[in-house]
């Protein structure tokens, strides 16, 4: 015990993350709709692997992280302007496909092999899953919610790598 608290363990961690990212609302970060997505303020895109999900978290208010299930990730990206670019763009798609995304009120993480989204709007918030490789091969219509994803995370890891070479 640390201070007479129970320690945290790492999968904790990350699941109460989780949980923030998809119980917080726009209020919660002063967001109001814009022009440009007058519905969308959130994103959240899971990732199903065999002994861990990853969530790639970004909001309007330039908060970008990604969390692991079993602990781990990374917070506070959407400082880095790459990163906040490449989320921007992600809001903005997956803006033009809220129609492709269905109301929810449960918000399991999805299996392996499956990705799972979650679309935080000013009036909801909305769903769709689909399998990794049809999305990944262009076969789902939400395929390209999935890439502006991956070039969010791929930004996270370039300037991770930078740093670490510094």
């Amino acid at each position: 015990m640390l201070f007479g608290r129970k320690k945290s363990r790492p999968a904790e961690i990350a699941r109460g993350m989780r949980e923030q990212a998809l119980s917080l609302t726009a209020a919660d970060l002063n967001l109001q709709p814009i022009e440009a997505r007058p519905h969308v303020w959130g994103a959240i895109m899971e990732l199903g692997y065999a002994r861990a999900v990853a969530s790639l978290c970004a909001f309007a208010d330039g908060t970008v992280s990604l969390y692991i299930s079993t602990g781990g990730g990374i917070i506070g990206a959407g400082e880095q302007p790459a990163v906040r670019e490449q989320a921007e763009r992600l809001l903005t798609i997956m803006e033009t496909h809220v129609a492709d995304f269905e109301r929810v009120d449960d918000t399991p993480p999805p299996i392996p092999g499956r990705v799972r989204f979650y679309v935080r709007t000013f009036q909801a918030t909305l769903t769709a899953e689909a399998d990794e490789q049809d999305l990944g091969q262009n076969r789902h219509k939400l395929s390209s919610v999935f890439h502006a994803g991956h070039a969010v995370i791929t930004q996270m890891r370039l300037v991770s790598e930078k740093k670490v070479a510094k």
